[in-house]
């Protein structure tokens, strides 16, 4: 009777074998589908993220490109004032060459101080020259920045995506 106990045993076992071995691929395909999908819904998210960042960069960019023409746009306006300065220092001068000797002087006078004022022109466009230089390297450590940004989503993804597939592994 004891044996008899013993080979039903062995015949379920072999039994619950057969099942498993039939079974157990598809079992595991079953595991896999899913956590292909998981990883397919992740990667979706993070595309659809990275697409919002780079449209808000691009957002980003548009608006410091309307603040440049702006900045132009008041540039050019300093330039026509400067030249209707320039008419009208011209039309003095005319006036100025009619007179006699004794408004000569007063004329070189006014001469030196427009070389002064043209000095302080120069300085101040050479200043500005050097504002917009700074401002530029400054936009190229904005870009460098935004690059090494992207580059530390993206492996800070790909590490988390790692993890989390290591440890539905070894669960």
């Amino acid at each position: 009777m004891a044996d008899r106990a013993m080979e039903l045993q062995s015949e379920h076992l072999e039994q619950i074998g057969m099942y498993v071995r039939g079974n157990l691929g598809a079992w595991f395909r079953e595991a896999n589908l899913d956590r292909d999908m998981e990883l397919r819904e992740r990667t979706i998210r993070v595309e659809e993220e990275l697409k919002t960042q780079r449209e808000l960069m691009r957002e980003g960019f548009a608006l410091m490109e309307k603040r440049f023409e702006q900045v132009d746009k008041r540039f050019e306006q300093v330039d026509k004032r400067f030249e209707q300065v320039d008419k009208r220092f011209e039309s003095v001068d005319k006036r100025f060459e009619s007179m006699d000797k004794r408004f000569a002087d007063l004329i070189h006078y006014m001469d030196k101080r427009f070389e002064q004022f043209d000095k302080r022109f120069e300085s101040m466009q050479h200043n500005m020259d050097k504002r917009f230089e700074s401002m530029d390297k400054r936009f190229d450590d904005l870009q460098r920045s935004i690059r090494n940004g992207q580059w530390f989503i993206g492996l800070l993804v790909t590490f988390v995506m790692a993890a989390s597939t290591a440890v539905q592994v070894f669960l």
